[in-house]
């Protein structure tokens, strides 16, 4: 696991009631990562914020974080058990 999806995954177990849920997978593809981050169902609003602000503030993060490495960082947040292939075709 990159860093940048170890301390994700670190800053959003102080986000939410059931850490042990937390759980961030990596894609790489070249300088493209990908972080598909999974939670407990109901910690989506915790992990997503009023108006997707804390959703964005994560990406906002990352973003800041890929600027000083050359890494683009895509963060997809998730339900334990959701289909990838669901989400990313709706």
């Amino acid at each position: 696991m990159d860093d940048a999806a170890r301390d994700l995954a670190r800053v959003v177990r102080h986000l939410v009631d059931q850490p042990e849920a937390v759980r961030v997978r990596e894609q790489q593809r070249g300088r493209q990562h990908v972080l598909d981050l999974e939670v407990a169902p109901d910690d989506m609003g915790s992990v997503i914020g009023r108006g997707g602000r804390t959703a964005q503030a994560l990406r906002a993060l990352l973003r800041n974080r890929g600027e000083s490495t050359g890494i683009s960082y895509e963060l997809k947040i998730r339900e334990p058990g959701e289909s990838r292939h669901r989400q990313e075709r709706g």
